[in-house]
């Protein structure tokens, strides 16, 4: 990976903290072993097409902390939580797996995925071709790269493995520089992480200024901040094919019909 500065943002102490991780975990597994797991995994499901139904296809996440929060959700139970999600229309799920700073794990992703039948996404932070091994070894149907983590080379091969094993990724971007990185890389699904990643605040108002830059034969995603039914309509008549959602919907006593809320529209007059 082409190293990025220790500047001390939050994003920063991820990706180092992720880095000491995963080289221990690459010499207690080595990638020769999650071959092996690969071909022990689950059948893949169609991430791509998942994001490309008729209607308001949302993305919902599981996330049971975060830096910016803290813990969100006490007790997390990823089975019940994918189950509700799921029966309340949800077209795939996005399950952070990230243990000191989100409080993930792959066995969360594991556990949800074997309970339901939508495509399930890995959230982390992915940067050596060793974790997208693993990524389909836990059975992942898609996984995210984050173009401000990553250099330009290392995010085409990142691209190109998860193609060769059956996975699209979710290429990450919140600048129109990193836009334009992501397409050179070949990525077809675009996420816009309305979220900056350096100060942590959110604005939706990212996605409306990056739609028109995003290429139609791409997959358009929007992520983060929204709230509202009529927001979701709005991203989606400026281009977006789905939308992800999480921390509202963690925050609820019952994620499942905060989800079906966000989908129907408001009653008239309401």
């Amino acid at each position: 990976m082409s190293a990025q500065a220790n500047t001390g943002t939050v994003l920063d102490r991820i990706l180092e903290a992720r880095r000491a991780e995963v080289d221990h975990r690459k010499r207690v597994l080595p990638e020769t072993a999650l071959k092996y797991g690969v071909k022990a995994a689950t059948p893949l499901r169609d991430f791509s097409a998942a994001l490309c139904r008729d209607g308001l296809n949302v993305l919902a996440e599981l996330k049971p902390a975060s830096p910016s929060r803290g813990v969100i959700r006490e007790p997390f139970e990823p089975v019940e939580l994918a189950q509700s999600l799921q029966a309340a229309g949800a077209c795939a799920l996005s399950i952070l797996t990230e243990g000191e700073f989100f409080r993930g794990s792959l066995k969360n992703l594991r556990d949800a995925r074997m309970s339901i039948q939508i495509p399930v996404l890995r959230k982390d932070f992915i940067f050596d071709p060793w974790q997208v091994w693993e990524s389909r070894a836990n059975d992942a149907d898609s996984f995210l790269l984050m173009v401000v983590a990553l250099g330009d080379p290392l995010l085409r091969d990142l691209i190109v493995l998860g193609r060769e094993i059956g996975m699209e990724p979710l290429v990450e971007i919140h600048t129109a520089e990193e836009l334009d990185r992501a397409l050179a890389a070949g990525a077809r699904i675009i996420g816009v992480n309305n979220r900056d990643l350096k100060t942590m605040t959110v604005n939706v108002e990212t996605s409306f200024a990056l739609a028109g830059r995003i290429p139609d034969e791409c997959i358009a995603v929007s992520e983060s901040g929204i709230r509202t039914h009529d927001e979701l309509l709005k991203l989606r008549s400026a281009g977006f094919d789905a939308f992800l959602v999480g921390t509202r919907l963690m925050l609820s006593p019952d994620p499942g019909a905060a989800l079906a809320a966000l989908l129907t529209p408001p009653a008239s007059g309401s």
